[in-house]
Parts: structure tokens; C-alpha cells; sequence
């Protein structure tokens, strides 16, 4: 039996950085390529796409080959992608190769999150997966550091080097990329193991697809009617401001002072959001699972809502103060105002969390759960891609103003659940109780 330190670190790994490229790095380059906010926020915003759907095709993995070829397969895949972004980045019809590999990439990841999260339960005993779902979760989170930070401070450096030959240093980070990810294939085609549950299912397609209506048959009717329409219009709109800022947030920080922007240099970005504001998604995180895991998630609903929504008028701030990075108390105060921006992000996310855990329970509680992330994705899908041309429109000033006024969007969306007020709560302390 491979020793899981083998594998489950470079797995997860490999399973978040394409994540982070389609859906973040890729927004920095298409703006350094010359797209407007308003070409950048539609364009980008489709290839969230693929995990929006995933559930749909989830089930048809288990009748074909086995969770590990599928894993090795789209590792090769995304790969292939990387080099393909790489190579027509200096070709005439960059924008559509580029825009194409991408598309690729997300539909390979998505897959790939599906077969490694699969093999993970299949291969290790519930104690093992318990002991290891901390560094799973610490190695994805790597990968998003480091696209964050690293991959959008590299072109900055080479484009120093090679005179601002914006196209050529992208492609050289994403052949080494390329590299990266045939390397990772190469290691779990070597250390990967063959678990003996690792098989098809049996089952016919037509089997499956009737599971699979079944599945969301019971999603759409486990509640009334009324109740249903309230947790979709929550998972779809309870992050309504955040699908405003997400890609907005990227453009201000690094457009110049002439755009409206505070004209961060690359390796100034990668450390301000790259690093020091995911620190703080972090830790908002941890701190707010440790909050409901103690009180349940009633006692502390508005606390966390509040929490994901007033530290957003830290851009409007920004927006009007212009800090400069270039200067070490601006470059403090700029990462400052991410820290606290994220971290109450990250505490007001365990409120979507652990509602869709609480929705997903009973039969099907996987399955339901999948669906609840698709909806959520597809909450911040729509309002990203018009959010570039609001603030075309209004400029970053007036556009967080109006971020700030969406807020009350996710209080009233909130404000329509009924929460079980143990739900959340340690077992010991509800007995107790």
C-alpha cells in the first residue's frame, strides 16, 4: 500500500492550481493583454461553466475506466492546455486559442475534481481520510497561493527582463507550467495506487441517467415549493456583492492610477491579494467553522453575514484614499484593507457552507450537495460577466458604492431561512442542552 504522503499532497495540488489559472490568473493576463473590464468580466466569466454543470456528468465517470486512469488522463489534458495557452499566445487569433485551452482546461479540472475527491474516499479508511483531509486541504490552498502570488509576480519579473513583451513572458510561465504538470503526471502514474474498489460501477448509462433524474427530482421536492425557491434564491444571490467585486477587485489593483487604479506592479499584487488576503481567507475560515461548531450556525447567522458584507467598503476606501504600493506604508495599507476584506470573506462563507450541508442531508446528501455548489457557482457566474460593464460604465468609485448598496440583497435572502438553532453544534453540547 502506497504511504498517502505520497500521493494526497501533490494531488491536491495539482487538483487546485488549475482552478486558480482559469479562474484568477487568467483575468490578469487577458488584462495585461489590452481587454477592457468589460471584455475581461463576460469573457472569463464563462469559463466558470464547467464546475457550474459538473454534476450533470459526475455520475457517467463511475461507468467508464477506473477514478485513477480518469485522474491521470485529465492531468495529461490540463497539461496539453497549459502548452496550448502557451503556444497561441503569440499567434494572430491569440485571444480565441487562448480563450479555447482554457474552456479545455476547466472541463478537465472539473473532471479531475470529481475522480481525485472519489479515489481519496476509495483508496483510504474513514480514520485515514480524517487525519489527511487537513493537508488535502492545506495543499489545495497552496495551489491558490501560489497562482495568486507566484504566477502573477513571474511575468512581472520576465517583463522587466524582456522589455514589457507582454505575450512572450505569459507563454513562458505556461509551457514551464506545462512542465509542471507533466511532471505531477509522470509522479501518479508512478505513485498513485490501485485500490481493488477502484472499478466501474456496472451499471448501464441509461442506469445511471435514471438515477441521475431521480437525484434531482428529490433535490428540487425534499421541501415545499416555497421553501425550495428560498434556499435557491439564497445559494444564487447570498454572495450576490462578492460575484460584483471578484474579478473588478483584480483589475483595480493593478490598473494604473490614469484607469482609476491603484497601479500595482505584479510582484506588489502577489503579495497584497496573493498572499497576505488569502491568509485572511483562511483564517476567517477556520475561525468561523470553530464559531458554529461551538454555538451552532443560528447564534451566529448575522455576525458572519455582516462579516462578509460591510468589510467591503474597504474599496470603497481604497478607491477614493489611492494608496500608492510603491511605498511601504501604502503597500501596508493596501494589504491591510485585503486582510480584512477576506477574512470576514471567509467567515461569512461558512454561513453557505453549512447551509448547503444542512440542505444536503438524507439520501443523496453528496449528490445534493454538488448541486448546491453548482447553483452557488452559477450565483457568482452571471453578476461577474455584466460587472465589467457597470464599471465601465460608473467608474471603480461609483461601482463599489454600488457593491456596497448590493449588500442588502444578501441580508434579505438571508433573512428568508429557517436554520435548525442546533444545527452546527457539537453532539455532546446538544444532548447537553
Amino acid at each position: 500500500m502506497r504511504n498517502p504522503w505520497s500521493w494526497v499532497p501533490t494531488l491536491y495540488f495539482a487538483e487546485g492550481l488549475p482552478n486558480v489559472l482559469v479562474t484568477a490568473v487568467a483575468a490578469v493576463m487577458y488584462m495585461q493583454m489590452g481587454l477592457t473590464d468589460t471584455e475581461l468580466a463576460l469573457y472569463t466569466g464563462w469559463l466558470n461553466l464547467p464546475w457550474i454543470i459538473k454534476p450533470l456528468w459526475s455520475p457517467f465517470i463511475d461507468l467508464l475506466r477506473t477514478k485513477r486512469w480518469w485522474i491521470l488522463a485529465m492531468q495529461i489534458l490540463i497539461g496539453a492546455a497549459l502548452a496550448g495557452v502557451a503556444f497561441t499566445l503569440n499567434t494572430p487569433a491569440w485571444f480565441q486559442g487562448t480563450m479555447c485551452c482554457f474552456f479545455i482546461m476547466a472541463f478537465a479540472s472539473a473532471t479531475h475534481d470529481i475522480s481525485a475527491d472519489g479515489f481519496y474516499m476509495l483508496d483510504l479508511d474513514e480514520h485515514t481520510q480524517t487525519y489527511f483531509v487537513g493537508i488535502r486541504n492545506t495543499f489545495y490552498r497552496c495551489a491558490v497561493i501560489f497562482g495568486n502570488s507566484v504566477l502573477v509576480a513571474i511575468p512581472g519579473a520576465l517583463q522587466v527582463f524582456f522589455r514589457n513583451r507582454i505575450a512572450f513572458t505569459w507563454s513562458l510561465v505556461f509551457y514551464g507550467l506545462a512542465g509542471l504538470f507533466i511532471a505531477m503526471w509522470l509522479w501518479h502514474c508512478w505513485l498513485l495506487p490501485r485500490p481493488s474498489a477502484d472499478k466501474g460501477s456496472g451499471d448501464s448509462a441509461a442506469e445511471v441517467w435514471k438515477g441521475l433524474k431521480g437525484t434531482l427530482m428529490t433535490f428540487f421536492t425534499k421541501f415545499p415549493l416555497k421553501a425550495t425557491l428560498v434556499v435557491i434564491a439564497f445559494l444564487l444571490l447570498y454572495r450576490f456583492p462578492e460575484a460584483l467585486l471578484n474579478t473588478m477587485t483584480k483589475t483595480f489593483l493593478m490598473r494604473p492610477n490614469s484607469d482609476g487604479g491603484l497601479g500595482m506592479a505584479p510582484t506588489e499584487y502577489g503579495l497584497a491579494y496573493g498572499t497576505v488576503g488569502l491568509i485572511g481567507l483562511t483564517l476567517g475560515g477556520i475561525l468561523g467553522g470553530i464559531l458554529v461548531s461551538r454555538d451552532g450556525m443560528k447564534k451566529w447567522l448575522w455576525p458572519l453575514v455582516c462579516a462578509i458584507t460591510l468589510p467591503d467598503a474597504v474599496y470603497i476606501y481604497l478607491a477614493y484614499a489611492m494608496p500608492s504600493a510603491a511605498t511601504g506604508w501604502g503597500l501596508t495599507l493596501i494589504s491591510s484593507c485585503l486582510f480584512v476584506e477576506q477574512f470576514g470573506y471567509g467567515l461569512g462563507f461558512t454561513v453557505l457552507t453549512l447551509y448547503m450541508l444542512y440542505y444536503s442531508q438524507g439520501e443523496y446528501k453528496t449528490s445534493h450537495y454538488s448541486i448546491c455548489t453548482g447553483i452557488s457557482y452559477l450565483g457568482l457566474m452571471l453578476p461577474g460577466m455584466v460587472s465589467g460593464l457597470i464599471k465601465d460604465a460608473v467608474g471603480y468609485q461609483t461601482f463599489f458604492i454600488i457593491v456596497m448598496c448590493t449588500c442588502i440583497i444578501t441580508f434579505v435572502v438571508t433573512a428568508m431561512l429557517k436554520i435548525d438553532p442546533n444545527f452546527g453544534k457539537k453532539e455532546e453540547v446538544v444532548n447537553k442542552e
